[in-house]
């Protein structure tokens, strides 16, 4: 089950503190810019709709408030979705030194002696496929955005579909270490994780819920990095201690 790694990699993490605690870190850089750019955002989200509605502006009382009320939790919720996803991004690509060392000891304690084979993606290819996975990201974004116009459907699958969504991009960030590690480019990692949908959500949903909570968010990462390598292991079928 897929929540089980999570709490391995949490587990393994506990038992290293001394060794991988400056793997908090480059969460708490990529915390500090996310809260002022949350903040920022709530402080115009009002203003930004109300620009993109004027012809609002002549409806019938209540209906104006009621449509820009619903539009500024919608833009907000889409804002709080990316950012859940863009922060595992980002804290990656702050801490991407302490979090290969980190992934590498966790293959390491789980095959002695033995490093999983297959070269590292270039830099180059990394940052290539860091961006096709925001850009995928961007797409659903919108389609869920878009989706949230729907009556009852909005209000009801769409936040559903979201986490779940949310959850599987958050795997694939945090696998993407190890995964990249062991030479295997995006287009293979989509594959792979596509091929155990359930372990993947099974780790990725309730991350993505507790990630909601930006300071447990950071005290999380560095586990979850650890819990995603030891996933990376169980969907290439190799050895798990």
């Amino acid at each position: 089950m897929g929540f089980g790694y999570l709490l391995r990699g949490q587990r393994w993490v506990a038992t290293h503190r001394r060794r991988f605690g400056y793997a908090l870190v480059p969460g708490v850089i990529a915390l500090v810019l996310y809260v002022v750019a949350i903040v920022v955002v709530a402080w115009f989200v009002g203003d930004v709709v109300a620009w993109a509605t004027p012809f609002a502006d002549h409806w019938a009382s209540p209906w104006p408030g009621v449509l820009r009320g619903f539009l500024d939790v919608l833009l907000l919720v889409l804002c709080l979705f990316l950012a859940v996803i863009t922060f595992t991004a980002l804290t990656l690509a702050l801490g991407q030194p302490f979090y290969e060392a980190l992934a590498e000891h966790v293959d390491r304690d789980q095959s002695p002696g033995e490093m999983p084979p297959g070269p590292e993606l270039s830099t180059w290819q990394s940052i290539k496929d860091g961006i096709a996975l925001v850009l995928r990201a961007l797409v659903w974004a919108v389609v869920l955005f878009a989706a949230g116009f729907i009556p009852v459907v909005g209000q009801t699958v769409v936040p559903v579909v979201g986490i779940g969504v949310t959850g599987f991009f958050l795997v694939q960030e945090l696998t993407g270490v190890a995964m990249q590690r062991r030479g295997i480019a995006l287009r293979e990692q989509l594959k792979l994780l596509r091929s155990r949908r359930m372990l993947v959500w099974g780790f990725g949903i309730p991350l993505a819920v507790v990630f909601l909570v930006p300071f447990v968010a950071i005290l999380l990462m560095p586990g979850a990095v650890a819990g995603a390598t030891l996933l990376t292991r169980a969907v290439r079928h190799e050895p798990i201690a």
